[in-house]
C-alpha cells in the first residue's frame, strides 16, 4: 500500500511490529518478535472455515490480521473509523514503510474477535472500519469480515493497489468508499513494484481501477509522489492519464523516509541534495 497521512487523531497510526500486541499507541513501537514461521496466536487464523454445499467459504475469522488502529480520522476522508492492517503483499514498493506485514506467511498478531469486540463498544461513535494492508483484498475471507461490518451497522472502507482484480471485484457490493493507490504511468509501475513482468503490476491496478471506476464506489486515488523513480513529467502524465479515465479525487502524497529500507533513505536524500 502507499504511505498513510499522518494525523495526531490516530491510536497507533501503524500496525505493531511482528510478534507484539496491538495495544492502542503501541503499534510499531514495540520490539520484533517471533519471525515467520512462529506460533500462531490463539484465536487468531486459521478459524473454522463455513462450509455450505460441502465446499468451505473463509470466515471472519481466518483473516490473518497484523494490526488494528482502534480509532483514525486519517484513513478515511471525513470519517472516524478503525483500521484493520491484513498481513501479505504481492508487491516490495520501494517507498514501503510496513516491511514486518509483507509476508505472507507470517501469522497473524490481533484475533478478528478483538475487532468484533471493538465494534461492540463504539457502536454510535465509528462511522466505519477501513480494511488495508499490505494488501488486504489477497485474504479470501476479508469478503465474510465485511459483511459483518456492513451486518453491524457501520461502513466500510478498503485500501488496495488493485493487485488482485478479481478478488476486488468481489468485494466492490460490500464497500462504500475505497483509497486507491496509483504507483505510477504504466511503463514506471515495475520500478517501483519491484516484482513481476514489465508490465504485470500496472495491468492489475489499471484494470481493478478501470473496475472500481465503473462500480460507481466513491474512490480518492492516491500516488505516493516517489522521486527516485518517477519526475515532474511522469507526475503530470499520470494526472492527465487519471483524468482521462474518469477520475475525479486525485491525491500526490509526499514520501517519508520512516520505517523504509536505509538504501531507499540514501537514494532518497541523494534526489534532495543541491545540484
Amino acid at each position: 500500500m502507499g504511505q498513510r497521512p499522518s494525523s495526531s487523531d490516530d491510536e497507533g497510526a501503524l500496525p505493531p511490529a511482528r510478534g507484539t500486541t496491538a495495544a492502542p499507541g503501541a503499534a510499531g513501537r514495540a520490539a520484533r518478535g517471533p519471525g515467520v514461521g512462529g506460533p500462531l496466536v490463539p484465536g487468531v487464523g486459521p478459524a473454522a472455515a463455513l462450509t455450505l454445499g460441502g465446499r468451505s467459504e473463509a470466515c471472519a475469522g481466518d483473516l490473518v490480521i497484523a494490526g488494528l488502529t482502534r480509532m483514525s480520522s486519517c484513513d478515511w476522508p471525513g470519517r472516524l473509523v478503525a483500521t484493520v492492517f491484513l498481513q501479505g503483499c504481492p508487491w516490495r514498493c520501494t517507498y514501503c514503510h510496513n516491511h514486518a506485514i509483507l509476508d505472507p506467511r507470517a501469522p497473524g498478531q490481533v484475533p478478528w474477535r478483538e475487532v468484533r469486540e471493538l465494534l461492540t463498544r463504539r457502536a454510535g461513535l465509528l462511522d466505519g472500519v477501513v480494511f488495508s494492508g499490505g494488501e488486504p483484498t489477497r485474504q479470501t475471507a476479508l469478503v465474510d469480515a465485511m459483511r459483518e461490518v456492513r451486518d453491524r451497522g457501520f461502513g466500510v472502507g478498503l485500501h488496495t493497489g488493485g493487485a488482485y482484480p478479481r478478488k476486488l471485484e468481489a468485494l466492490l457490493p460490500l464497500v462504500d468508499w475505497i483509497g486507491f493507490d496509483v504507483k505510477a504511468p504504466r511503463h514506471l509501475y515495475r520500478a517501483i513494484t519491484r516484482v513481476g513482468g514489465e508490465t504485470t503490476a500496472a495491468d492489475q491496478a489499471f484494470a481493478s481501477l478501470r473496475m472500481v471506476l465503473d462500480s460507481g464506489v466513491d474512490v480518492q486515488v492516491r500516488t505516493t509522489v516517489d522521486p527516485t523513480v518517477l519526475s515532474d513529467d511522469d507526475v503530470r502524465a499520470l494526472t492527465a492519464t487519471l483524468h482521462d479515465l474518469g477520475v475525479e479525487d486525485h491525491v500526490l502524497q509526499e514520501v517519508r523516509p520512516d520505517g523504509t529500507t536505509t538504501e531507499y533513505q540514501q537514494a532518497l536524500a541523494a534526489t534532495r541534495r543541491p545540484s
